[in-house]
Parts: structure tokens; C-alpha cells; sequence
């Protein structure tokens, strides 16, 4: 419901003709990340309601738990799916557009793709890029990992992220840094941009 809603609102206003599949692709992924609804969750005081809920003696365990990323977005995500079913489609839609729009606005006027940018640029030198978990550490709630991103076998960046698509993205910004060290470190803008 998430996706869909944030798509229907974005593909009229991107002009899927002149800027394609992908960039509405990179764009509404960005938007409803992890990240996005941890932002949204912590906006609407998502964290504050979980600890007054939680049952007592939980303590510092409900703390922990209420602060991790995949704990926020589940919940938002459940909250959608609730919305969803109470009150039909083009409501909950309009109010998950409402709750996303900063994160909505922040994808268009900073798209965040930069695996790809590595990927781009490595293809024109006919390489590649490789990305091998080196270490992940913590609790299962609340997980780092850290990601190697190689080009001919060869360590080229180091990420760490909550996610292995967080440190990805950071092995892969580091990278473009370590071979490219005159660009601005932004992702290339997309086809027609």
C-alpha cells in the first residue's frame, strides 16, 4: 500500500515518457525506505506511543526496540495496512502522500542512488563492482553491518549501515570518492534530468 500510493503520486509528476522507469524506480524506493519511514514514525511520535503501550517491567527492552529502524517501518507499515482496510484505498493513499511528503520532496531534489552511480561508471572501464559482508554486529533488533565493495577484487570502499543495503550504498559512495576524487560524490542525475 506504501509503494502504490507513493507511485500513484509520483508517476504524473515525473513524466515517465521523458525520464523512464528508473528514475520513478530509484525515486519512490528512496521515498518509502527504512530511513523515510523511520522519519515519518518519528514525526508522528510513533516511538513515544510504543514505550506508554508496552507492557510494564519491558524497561530498556521496549526502548531498544521502539529506537530500531525496522522496528519503525514495520509498524508504519502496519498502521498503513490498518488505515487501509478501516477506511478503502484513496483515503489512506492521500494520508500516506500527506505523511511521506517530506520524504517525497527530499527523493526528487536529492536522489540517493549511488551504487548505481559506481555501477555506471565502472561499466564504461568494462569492470565491475562486488559487494561482500565483512562483519555484522549487535542484537538481531538492532543489527550493523559492514560491506566491502571490491572492483577487480581489489577493496575500493567500506560502508557500515543498519541495513546491507545502507552500508552498500556507503561502500559504494566511498568507492566513487576513492576513484573518482574530483567529483562531488552525487549521483549522477538520471536520463533526461
Amino acid at each position: 500500500m506504501l509503494g502504490l500510493a507513493v507511485t500513484s503520486h509520483l508517476y504524473p509528476r515525473l513524466e515517465a515518457e521523458r525520464f523512464g522507469a528508473g528514475r520513478l524506480t530509484k525515486i519512490r524506493a528512496q521515498s518509502v525506505s527504512g530511513v523515510s519511514c523511520r522519519a515519518v514514525a518519528e514525526r508522528l511520535g510513533v516511538p513515544d506511543k510504543l514505550r506508554a503501550s508496552a507492557p510494564a517491567g519491558i524497561g530498556q527492552s521496549a526502548d531498544s526496540l521502539v529506537e530500531t529502524e525496522r522496528v519503525l517501518a514495520s509498524v508504519i507499515e502496519a498502521v498503513i495496512g490498518a488505515c487501509y482496510l478501516q477506511f478503502g484505498y484513496d483515503r489512506t493513499a492521500a494520508a500516506v502522500v500527506e505523511a511521506f511528503e517530506a520524504e517525497i520532496s527530499n527523493a526528487l531534489d536529492n536522489p540517493v542512488d549511488f551504487k548505481s552511480t559506481l555501477q555506471e561508471r565502472l561499466a564504461r572501464r568494462a569492470e565491475t563492482v562486488e559487494y561482500t559482508i565483512a562483519a555484522e554486529d549487535g542484537p538481531p533488533h538492532d543489527r550493523r553491518f559492514q560491506v566491502i565493495a571490491k572492483v577487480g577484487g581489489a577493496p575500493v570502499g567500506r560502508g557500515v549501515g543498519r541495513s546491507k543495503k545502507h552500508a552498500e550504498q556507503e561502500a559504494a559512495r566511498i568507492a566513487l570518492e576513492a576513484l573518482h576524487p574530483l567529483d562531488t560524490m552525487q549521483p549522477e542525475p538520471a536520463e533526461g534530468a
